[in-house]
């Protein structure tokens, strides 16, 4: 009998759908540090990852579908995986809701001047203090640029158009998307940059959007604008911040991502009263695992009656 071996404890819900779109195949839950190289070796499809079983898994001759726990995939050994025709999925449109919540959380933190009111509490003083852009601010009327605009950047801009701020995207083909008063192509961020307010970048790691947000791109930016990044870490060069930072070019920035994780105990942006840290935890959200299995479902319809994948395959040529 072939084996969906997962590393996640589906609810009893998700098992019963599974064992009926599926009946052919045993369901195997095995915690991801608890697993086999003979478990991985035998399963047909494989919930999660586990990066000490990658050889054993690439090399599979049963293995035929991953299904990642997780959106970003720049991690996994996406060329084997493509030599041995095996499929890979992603957990995407899962942290929409939360990340977009956490974008404006922390935006919102700054405008208000939230951050600084907090660590006015902590020391027990009464400092009203100024926000990021000099006085207490207001998005309504602001200008939101969104560096990709997947499932996040979407979820996003509709909120952004909610607090009537005004919603440029910037994506590879440039086409236009819903709740998005302006699109551009990757190679027209110089004028998307120049309008911008505040700037979001949810891009996942790829050769292309490595660095991307560098010297060249923060200064493409207006003076004073916000700079937010829930994107994969590598794709803004550190330094180069902290010089867009240091010389007021920048007003302000929110991290959840970093080239290096977690951020070493010493590292100059934890002393910073102009950025927001926090520790890689945007996409955290009790309705996690119910949102990914109701992926995995999904493409286990398409799986079993040998139709494509119809939830986040992803395109080795593109890495995502």
């Amino acid at each position: 009998m072939p084996t969906i071996l997962t590393f996640y404890d589906f609810d009893e819900k998700y098992q019963q759908q599974i064992r009926e779109i599926a009946p052919d195949y045993e369901l195997k839950k095995v915690p991801a540090k608890e697993a086999t190289a003979e478990q991985i070796r035998e399963a047909e499809i494989l919930v999660g990852w586990n990066r000490q079983l990658e050889e054993e898994a690439a090399g599979s001759e049963n293995l035929k579908w991953v299904q990642s726990w997780s959106a970003g995939v720049d991690y996994f050994p996406m060329d084997r995986f493509a030599e041995k025709g095996i499929q890979l999925t992603t957990s995407g449109g899962v942290h929409a809701i939360p990340i977009s919540e956490h974008i404006f959380a922390v935006l919102l933190a700054m405008t208000r001047n939230l951050d600084g009111n907090l660590r006015s509490q902590v020391r027990g003083k009464w400092e009203k203090g100024e926000a990021h852009n000099g006085l207490y601010g207001e998005i309504h009327g602001r200008t939101l640029v969104i560096v990709g605009t997947g499932h996040i950047g979407r979820s996003t801009a509709r909120v952004a158009q909610a607090f009537g701020m005004k919603t440029i995207g910037v994506r590879h083909s440039g086409r236009p998307e819903e709740h998005f008063d302006e699109m551009y192509k990757t190679d027209g961020i110089q004028e998307a940059f120049a309008q911008g307010d505040v700037i979001v970048n949810i891009l996942p790691l790829t050769d292309e959007t490595q660095h991307f947000f560098n010297r060249e791109s923060f200064g493409y930016m207006k003076q004073g604008a916000i700079y937010i990044t829930v994107g994969r870490g590598p794709s803004t060069d550190t330094e180069a911040l902290i010089e867009a930072l240091d010389s007021g070019h920048l007003s302000g920035a929110a991290l959840d991502v970093f080239e290096q994780e977690p951020l070493p105990e010493d590292h100059p942006l934890w002393a910073r009263e102009d950025v927001i840290l926090t520790p890689h935890v945007a996409g955290n959200t009790d309705h996690y695992d119910a949102r990914a299995a109701e992926i995995f479902v999904a493409n286990l319809k398409a799986y079993v009656q040998g139709e494509t994948l119809p939830r986040n395959l992803v395109d080795y040529t593109r890495k995502y």
